[in-house]
């Protein structure tokens, strides 16, 4: 039986091979996207979901619009990182839908309060829909099957020394979504650094037609991510194959905390492993190898599907 998903994302390079593979896996049913400003603005990282779905034949699959800024402080982005696009060399034709009416907030409390315990929820951006879904609807936290993110580390960051880029971009919502009650899942950089795609990777993907030359190459090229040696990481990936695969991943129980007001470690995951409780299960080993093998093949799967 497939695992219902919804993946709450701000498209982003890595997001959106992140909705690839969520479209293209046969035990994953994307049953939502919704949107949050991050990497870039939200106006754009909407735009990116719709033409990125559009593109790899997710037509019927709802994308949602959330929020514009974190909870209290400015907005802002990564430009420097993803493009002024947010999806770096790959040039999409535009989608010729638009998002549902309903807000993301209210896309996540409704689909997940239809099925309860049913659908896992995916967070690759920000957390500040998740923060604000929970805050209008407690009761999310018991009706989710799972809460997976790509966010955190327990070791350093990489937007700066202490934090990584989804945790500092909204630092109030992470906060607010790790003390929400629920057991969080946490894919960060202790795992994601490590799936840098090498060359041999890359040749790979060329042999992937359209989705390869159009999406996944172009938009890895420019891709200005910190990798192990290999390449650029694909981050957001992770949260979603662990969906489909978590036996590819070493997990330990945490308790995770959110730094807010430090001036040099604002966005910081703290992370006890030796605490009584845990909030969080952090994962800290990947099979890479098998990481790849399953993310390619799911992307030939989908090439084939896309008449590549």
């Amino acid at each position: 039986m497939a695992a219902t998903i919804i993946l709450d994302c701000d498209p982003g390079i890595d997001d959106a091979l992140a909705i690839a593979f969520a479209h293209g896996h046969p035990g994953l049913e994307l049953k939502g996207i919704t949107t949050v400003a991050g990497n870039v603005g939200l106006a754009r990282t909407t735009e990116n979901a719709l033409a990125v779905a559009e593109f790899v034949g997710a037509r019927n699959t709802p994308v949602a619009a959330g929020c514009a800024t974190p909870l209290v402080r400015p907005a802002l982005d990564a430009r420097h990182v993803h493009g002024e696009s947010g999806l770096g060399g790959a040039q999409l034709p535009p989608s010729t839908r638009i998002p549902v009416q309903a807000h993301a907030i209210d896309f996540i409390i409704d689909t997940v309060r239809a099925a309860p315990g049913e659908v896992t929820l995916v967070a690759t951006g920000p957390l500040t829909n998740i923060a604000m879904a929970v805050r209008k609807e407690p009761r999310l936290t018991q009706w989710v099957k799972d809460f997976v993110i790509m966010g955190g580390s327990a070791g350093r960051g990489n937007v700066t020394p202490a934090a990584e880029y989804n945790m500092w971009a909204d630092p109030e919502a992470a906060a607010a979504v790790f003390g929400a009650g629920w057991t969080v899942t946490v894919l960060g950089l202790d795992v994601t650094l490590k799936t840098g795609a090498t060359a041999a990777t890359l040749a790979r993907m060329g042999e992937l037609g359209s989705l390869g030359a159009d999406l996944l190459l172009p938009a890895l090229s420019q891709y200005q991510s910190t990798a192990e040696p290999g390449g650029p990481a694909v981050h957001d990936v992770c949260a979603v194959v662990y969906v489909a695969q978590p036996e590819l991943f070493g997990l330990k129980a945490a308790q995770v905390q959110v730094e807010t007001t430090g001036r040099l470690t604002s966005g910081m995951t703290v992370t006890d492993f030796a605490a009584t409780g845990h909030n969080a299960l952090v994962a800290m080993t990947i099979d890479t190898e098998q990481f790849w093998d399953l993310t390619l093949g799911t992307y030939a799967n989908l090439a084939a599907d896309m008449g590549a």
